[in-house]
């Protein structure tokens, strides 16, 4: 096949040409404003169920490495370039990102105006799009697409089945894992913790059991509200552990405390997200990938607003007035993108070391 469809659900067919797997599929299509880091992307498990576009108008040109994956098996459902680079060239690389993605079994269409494609996408905000091949009529597409219900277990998708360590000899951090990257473990890591992966459906007596100094809600993909059981874990461990969230997991630690979460008309994805640090005026350069926000009318009084988006205001951290808990909604492991904020895994060790104090000096009083 020679041609490949793009078609989005108010009835707009871009025509391209096809690369990765051979097969038609359908998702929410969104787009990715970084310049580079398509394989972190590509692989983060926060596109899961979604056709990732990049606004970058070549993407491709230094193929697939070792070093850069965010997960083994990507789950995002199709990919929409300008152009893929016919050759890709670097030392570290293993494939091209044709091979990479006909390996996985993702789609991909070039020859996109992109442009316009993001334009229509912020305007109506993100939308179901199917890529399919030429064969079929526009119509009986159209048709499917629109009778097409996108599901709501994407953390479930892609959480992990079972509990596995990442070991370490410092503090016993405790990561739930909602789709989490592994620049997240990789922080981790460096920090010498001894870390816990488990599944999204924990209970507060499971991770208790572990004997954890702190607990880490990674991010995910998806809505904050398609997991209410993840709420009574949290309320279950807030104030007798700190508790550090980060993307999903800033969302689902303020919707346990009482806020509402909105869906954005086309979310924050990429990594040139300047987001303020509403106590020093510090700015920091993010990585974000996030189709919801915390509403901030809705956020309790036991919730402190510390971190806002310089353009658009919305909520990017809180921190608990009385307990030990904090979370932002952008990406501090980075991967891809500026390693601006990576001082916030610092901040959630040293808060887990000040809790401790407090409790051996309440202790022998």
């Amino acid at each position: 096949m020679t041609k490949r469809l793009l078609i989005l659900e108010d009835g707009t067919v871009f025509e391209g040409r096809p690369f990765g797997a051979d097969k038609d599929v359908t998702g929410e299509i969104v787009f990715n404003t970084g310049m580079t880091g398509y394989q972190e992307s590509i692989t983060d498990q926060s596109y899961n169920g979604q056709i990732l576009t990049f606004t970058y108008p070549l993407i491709g040109n230094y193929g697939i490495n070792r070093d850069d994956y965010e997960s083994i098996t990507p789950t995002c459902r199709g990919i929409v370039v300008s152009e893929v680079s016919r050759r890709a060239s670097n030392w570290r690389q293993q494939m091209t990102l044709d091979e990479f993605l006909k390996n996985k079994g993702i789609p991909g269409i070039s020859g996109i105006d992109t442009r316009a494609l993001t334009k229509m996408i912020r305007q109506h905000g993100t939308m179901k799009a199917t890529l399919a091949d030429d064969g079929d009529t526009i119509e009986h597409l159209k048709d499917q697409l629109r009778a097409t219900v996108l599901p709501s277990n994407a953390i479930e998708q892609v959480s992990t089945k079972t509990a596995y360590p990442a070991p370490g000899i410092g503090k016993n951090i405790v990561l739930v894992d909602l789709g989490l990257k592994h620049s997240i473990l990789r922080e981790l890591s460096k920090r010498q913790c001894n870390v816990t992966v488990v599944p999204f459906n924990v209970t507060a007596e499971e991770i208790f059991q572990l004997n954890p100094d702190g607990l880490l809600l990674s991010n995910g993909p998806g809505n904050p509200k398609d997991l209410p059981e993840a709420l009574d874990m949290i309320r279950g461990v807030q104030g007798r552990i700190p508790i550090f969230g980060i993307c999903m997991g800033h969302q689902l630690f303020s919707l346990a405390n009482g806020a509402r979460a909105f869906k954005m008309p086309f979310g924050h994805r990429g990594f040139n997200h300047a987001v303020k640090e509403i106590a020093t005026g510090r700015i920091d350069f993010t990585s974000q990938n996030h189709g919801y926000a915390v509403e901030r009318e809705s956020l309790p009084d036991s919730l402190l607003v510390t971190h806002e988006e310089i353009n658009d205001k919305t909520v990017e951290g809180v921190r608990h007035r009385e307990l030990p808990a904090f979370s932002v909604q952008f990406h501090p492991d980075a991967a891809p993108g500026p390693h601006d904020a990576s001082y916030l895994f610092d901040e959630f060790l040293e808060m887990i070391d000040a809790w401790q104090r407090k409790q051996e000096i309440n202790h022998h009083h």
